[in-house]
């Protein structure tokens, strides 16, 4: 049977790097399934820091990404799979999904994707809370049960614990038996400990380091310039891994018999995400979305994505939701 699929649609774009004004909501050609990409009907799409770095133009200063202008950004996505291109036989047109895409382009009605890192999306949660999941609850993920094996009873500190990835990890953390202790501001401390930490630490009033210690693992979502101090709170041999850029004294981790990580940038597999998606439908991990925004209002979305001062997770709206959570 012939699909009926529209030649153009509505997409955030920006034609050069500049402040969240320059994101413009404009129709352009629909992409068409390639040999391996499935078409996907966007239905909500996730806003993580990534995109206003490369929006703003810091990920081309700082760290010479770039990307081809004009650009649509946005990797983490949930919808419903339009087409298949040749060659694709892990979904099919109708299907539900959620993951990210290796290009940008979330921020459109339409977007191509590589199966291999998509995933049914999980049946409790609707395209909202699902595309607020893939890049942040995947590092969570990666960080705590890939690069390092945090096992129960060891403690666990989350530097923006109430951030997209730092909620995450305190969930998944807490899931596995860690003692887990959450940094962030005070106006964050009762959603925290709904979350789970034992020990909550409200950053505006109170260092770090004068009250943590013996910590097994850091994750630092935060960076920055002061990455230093939350050396002082680890172990001997305790392990911090930063999941954005920061700067961390290797000269004082090694005195310590510290390690401390590099920033990895992965896209997660289809198994990884139907694992987060069965922890997420057994009720073991929440997704807590802050701001909802139409695509046509991304600036908004950035802006506040841009503050640092966002809890859990941003995601545009593409399109209107049903009663059912399809």
């Amino acid at each position: 049977m012939e699909i009926d699929i529209p030649k153009t649609m509505k997409a955030i774009r920006f034609h050069t790097y500049g402040d969240p004004e320059v994101l413009q909501f404009e129709d352009i050609p629909l992409p068409s399934a390639q040999a391996g990409e499935v078409l996907v009907r966007v239905h909500a799409a996730g806003v993580n820091p990534g995109d206003w770095q490369m929006r703003s133009g810091l990920a081309h200063r700082k760290f010479q990404i770039d990307v081809p202008l004009p650009y649509i950004p946005g990797y983490d996505v949930s919808g419903i799979v339009e087409a298949v291109g040749p060659g694709v036989t892990t979904f099919q047109r109708g299907d539900a999904v959620y993951g990210m895409t290796t290009h940008g382009a979330a921020y459109a009605e339409y977007t191509t994707a590589d199966p291999s890192h998509l995933a049914f999306k999980p049946v409790s949660i609707d395209h909202i809370q699902a595309a607020g999941v893939p890049m942040s609850a995947f590092t969570a993920w990666h960080t705590l049960f890939v690069r390092t094996r945090v096992v129960a009873g060891q403690t666990v500190l989350v530097n923006g614990a109430a951030g997209g990835v730092g909620h995450f990890a305190v969930q998944l953390a807490k899931a596995q038996g860690a003692r887990v202790i959450g940094v962030a501001s005070g106006r964050n401390e009762a959603f925290l400990r709904e979350l789970g930490v034992d020990l909550f630490i409200d950053y505006t009033t109170t260092p770090v380091e004068q009250v943590a210690h013996d910590v097994d693992l850091v994750i630092d979502t935060v960076g920055g310039e002061n990455g230093n101090r939350l050396l002082s709170v680890l172990k001997r041999g305790g392990t911090l891994i930063p999941t954005t850029w920061g700067h961390y004294s290797t000269e004082s981790a090694a005195s310590a018999s510290l390690t401390v990580e590099d920033v990895v940038l992965l896209l997660p597999t289809t198994a990884q995400l139907a694992e987060i998606g069965k922890l997420i439908d057994t009720g073991r991990v929440r997704v807590e979305v802050s701001m909802v925004q139409p695509l046509a209002e991304a600036y908004k979305a950035h802006e506040l994505s841009e503050s640092g001062h966002a809890r859990g997770k941003i995601v545009l709206r593409v399109i209107e939701e049903r009663s059912s959570p399809l």
